[in-house]
């Protein structure tokens, strides 16, 4: 029960910094704008890296959650 209650408050502590990003007029506050920011997607190797990095995370994933391994 503790884990889930800390997960829950990780959950709601992420949706009110990112609403409270969303909701004001400062740039570069958002979780989208920082992970632009620190891959560099503008850049052709940013880019590269950061779909990397993604679409290994979402492999890994759909494999964790579907057979409960790694």
């Amino acid at each position: 029960m503790t884990y889930t209650l800390l997960w829950v408050g990780w959950i709601l502590a992420f949706a009110i910094i990112e609403g409270v990003a969303l909701h004001n007029d400062m740039p570069g506050d958002t979780l989208s704008e920082h992970t632009r920011k620190w891959f560099s997607v503008k850049t052709k190797l940013g880019r590269t890296i950061f779909l990397c990095i993604w679409a290994g995370f979402a492999v890994w994933f759909c494999v964790h959650i579907i057979t409960g391994q790694f």
